[in-house]
């Protein structure tokens, strides 16, 4: 059963009616005729392949509110390309599968390093920033909403929820989180249990009364890779092109938009994905990387709010964080016991030292290089040097897809 306290600094929308999906999307029709309502969709070719995806296609087929859906397709050769094509035959709205490995594209990528603009690298962070590119460019939504394409319990209830506080023009909102439990016969979402909220409330401490720290601080689940904004303001948010992309774009949402414009969502009684390896002992993938970039991307925000991050402010950092993620370990071993789950002590120690010598590598890696890897720039930045680009954006997925639509309607009917 969901709660109704309001906590922080942004409104918080619970989930107190568990139906109501009929009277949500008729609403959403209706809302649609004055802003219409875009979906991205990131994916790797490989999650065409799972039953999550086929799930998210088939109650995509329901959905009657959608204006246009874009789809950016990663790790894709060209056959595997037609075959994605095919998954979304008989939507309602029209379908526009962006191959980001196609030569076109490609070129595109290029153009922009000539004129100094970085896309950033091969990742979720380029695939949500040029598929926003795409929607812009095509002119015809005022919402975009996004979401993962891993979602095992998928339900187009959390599409719904998602998008309604955006597309209402009552409410007032630009910009929704959404949030959810992470729960089976254990606890899930350890980077924001044991690593983002122990490290936000340490540097709490470090700059008493910070402002976005203290927006950060109010979201219940930060890390969810499902939000909804107005058009514009994906227009002027720049885009983290590594494991930092949804703190970054709280950052960027932060800077350009009143808090009284922000919300979060509550989507679901559960959610289920896939569960990514902790690598405790690679420093270069799994929980570990995916911590060192979100730790690196809030270390770079907290610079530019005027935070001084010197070595000595990192050792203490690194103390504090590893005491209050301790103390959190007792909280959720207490929750756990409760409601009877399943709850592995050792492990989760365990996921607190990985993310203790994460942390103390974001922190040299921050030392070393301030600035870091540059986040992709905004669309505003990219027409004022480029101003013809939405029209080469358009003319290379139309030359992807326009050619090969036919070959992927026979690729099906084989």
């Amino acid at each position: 059963m969901a709660d109704f306290y309001q906590t922080g600094v942004v409104a918080t929308l619970h989930r107190l009616n568990p139906d109501g999906l009929e009277r949500l999307e008729s609403e959403l029709e209706g809302f649609s005729g004055e802003r219409p309502i875009g979906l991205v969709l990131p994916a790797l070719y490989s999650e065409f392949e799972t039953p999550a995806m086929r799930r998210i296609v088939d109650e995509l087929r329901r959905v009657r509110y959608l204006r246009r859906v874009a789809v950016a397709l990663g790790r894709a050769n060209r056959d595997q390309y037609l075959r994605a094509c095919s998954f979304f035959r008989d939507l309602p709205a029209p379908v526009t599968v962006l191959w980001l490995d196609s030569p076109r594209i490609g070129r595109l990528f290029r153009l922009l390093e000539e004129y100094g603009l970085c896309a950033g690298p091969d990742g979720k962070g380029r695939s949500c920033w040029l598929a926003f590119g795409f929607i812009l460019a095509m002119g015809d939504c005022d919402v975009i909403a996004l979401h993962d394409c891993d979602i095992v319990n998928y339900d187009r209830r959390m599409l719904a929820r998602l998008c309604y506080p955006v597309a209402n023009p009552n409410l007032g909102f630009e910009f929704c989180k959404g949030y959810y439990a992470r729960v089976t016969d254990r606890m899930h979402g350890r980077v924001t249990r044991l690593f983002v909220t122990p490290l936000v409330r340490a540097l709490e401490g470090m700059a008493p009364g910070a402002p976005f720290l203290k927006f950060l601080d109010s979201f219940r689940y930060p890390l969810a890779g499902e939000f909804a904004m107005k058009a514009n303001l994906a227009r002027v948010n720049r885009i983290p092109g590594d494991w930092g992309l949804e703190v970054g774009v709280l950052a960027e949402v932060f800077r350009n938009c009143a808090l009284s414009r922000v919300c979060q969502v509550d989507l679901a009684d559960n959610y289920e994905h896939k569960h990514q390896a902790l690598s405790p002992d690679d420093p270069h993938s799994g929980l570990r990387k995916m911590a060192v970039d979100v730790a690196k991307s809030l270390f770079r925000t907290m610079a530019g709010e005027g935070l001084v991050l010197t070595r000595d402010h990192f050792r203490s950092l690194q103390v504090r964080y590893v005491r209050l993620a301790e103390d959190t370990i007792n909280r959720y071993y207490a929750d756990a016991l409760l409601n009877g789950l399943h709850f592995d002590r050792h492990a989760e120690e365990l996921a607190v030292a990985t993310f203790a010598r994460s942390l103390r590598q974001a922190a040299e890696e921050y030392l070393e290089d301030p600035l870091g890897l540059p986040p992709i720039p905004n669309w505003n930045r990219v027409i004022s040097a480029i101003p013809d680009f939405f029209g080469h954006l358009l003319a290379a997925v139309e030359a992807d897809g326009g050619a090969l639509l036919e070959q992927a309607a026979a690729a099906v009917q084989a």
